[in-house]
């Protein structure tokens, strides 16, 4: 897992397209800096950072100054609200599946410089971005921005509407890594890689079927501070405990331990052990289940002797497995069997 962002982690770069931005739309950039705290001076240092505070207060101000959230990124404004409109659209979804769906259709027919689908393939499922305007006329920084700032807000609503991080299994971007690189591992966590064809985000293809758990008071709520979905990542994954149990019987040599169990979900030990407790599980717990039902599946399919099945499923001995499927069942190994 990448480690925690610094308290700056967000690039300057972005701020000076912002800029500019506002330096086309006919608006004094200077005062939309002081809003959000920046020294001019700051805004030419190339390697300087923005808190999430900073570019949170930074984009509101310009975007209500230009009235345009696409910030001058496409051929037409997009008025004050636009994304609001489009969350209030897909929030009577089933599950994240459909609202993203919706949300992507609807992002076209406010803009048609850019189409977004939500692609799946077996395990996993993918956000594309094509371009279909020249998003680099106002400078390469500008198209970059706008790729970062649709793809991270899509992302950010996602996670929002199922209250849950959906972690990221990879991100693609069709331009050089720019000298900023670094600062993607903390808007993008996962593998990040430049000079694709095309703009994408990638994650499980079983976030898709979470069911929405926001409702239109938390939407109006969630609308009063909207931006930060797109520069703060969420702690909680409703998907955890899956991704756990099919790792402990898919890869159990590797999840002996918590750490390497850490390790095969890019997550540190003690955050492993935090977000399972926030899902009202323990990996003890979750061990013992996967334990419970490969047991008795080997007592009900096989004869295997029950040193066998007990080495199988991780015990030392005979004598400890016996205990532990008694504490479980409340029968015996041989018991169980005899029950077939």
């Amino acid at each position: 897992m990448p480690p925690s962002a610094p308290t700056a982690a967000t690039p300057m770069a972005f701020a000076r397209v912002i800029a500019a931005a506002c330096r086309r739309g006919g608006v004094n950039p200077a005062e939309v800096l002081k809003q959000a705290q920046i020294a001019p001076e700051r805004l030419q240092l190339a390697d300087a950072r923005m808190t999430a505070r900073e570019m949170e207060v930074l984009s509101g101000t310009a975007m209500q100054a230009l009235d345009d959230e696409g910030l001058g990124a496409f051929a037409r404004p997009l008025p004050w609200g636009s994304y609001g409109m489009l969350a209030r659209a897909s929030l009577s979804s089933p599950n994240l599946g459909v609202a993203l769906k919706r949300w992507c259709r609807h992002h076209g027919l406010i803009t048609g410089d850019i189409e977004l689908q939500l692609q799946s393939h077996g395990e996993l499922a993918a956000i594309t971005l094509e371009e279909r305007a020249n998003l680099a006329r106002h400078g390469a920084g500008a198209r970059e921005f706008c790729l970062v700032h649709v793809l991270r807000n899509i992302h950010g609503l996602a996670c929002w509407y199922v209250d849950s991080r959906i972690a990221l299994q990879g991100a693609r971007f069709p331009f050089a890594a720019p000298p900023h690189a670094e600062a993607y591992r903390f808007m993008f966590p996962g593998p990040v890689e430049f000079r694709a064809a095309q703009a994408s985000i990638r994650f499980d293809a079983r976030y898709l079927m979470l069911p929405l758990r926001r409702d239109e008071t938390a939407l109006r709520r969630m609308l009063q501070r909207a931006l930060p979905l797109t520069v703060l990542q969420y702690r909680r994954d409703r998907l955890l405990v899956e991704q756990v149990r099919q790792a402990l019987v898919g890869r159990p040599e590797q999840a002996r331990s918590a750490e390497g169990l850490a390790r095969l979900l890019h997550l540190s030990a003690r955050t492993l052990h935090r977000q399972l407790k926030e899902e009202g599980a323990s990996l003890q717990q979750l061990k013992d289940e996967v334990r419970r039902e490969r047991a008795a599946e080997l007592l009900y399919r096989t004869e295997q002797p029950l040193k066998q099945v007990a080495q199988a499923i991780g015990f030392r001995n005979e004598k400890s497995f016996i205990r532990a499927f008694r504490q479980w069942t409340g029968a015996s190994p041989a018991e169980f069997r005899a029950r077939r």
